[in-house]
């Protein structure tokens, strides 16, 4: 996982990923990232919008990485599932 912090989106209510975001901010990281599947895309780029616009407004988008994995369910069907990584940079 390198220098980064991954704060990966799930099914917990927005905030939760905002005040994880702000934390790893607020404990001296430079860089996280923000990271999602499938339906909680948008929730990934909600969550870097509420953080750019009203709480933190020195972060910057880096490099957005969009992604498809491959996953094999138990019947043996392959189903694609899209992704992202969204890098925030704290400018200070």
């Amino acid at each position: 996982m390198e220098d980064r912090y991954y704060v990966i989106i799930g099914i917990k209510p927005l905030m939760n990923y905002v005040v994880a975001c702000m934390t790893l901010f607020n404990e001296g990281e430079p860089r996280i990232v923000i990271r999602a599947r499938g339906r909680n895309i948008s929730k990934a780029v909600d969550v870097t919008e509420m953080l750019r616009r009203v709480f933190i407004k020195d972060v910057e988008i880096g490099k957005i990485q969009l992604g498809t994995e491959v996953h094999m369910n138990p019947a043996g069907k392959e189903s694609s599932v899209s992704t992202i990584e969204i890098p925030l940079l704290k400018t200070e």
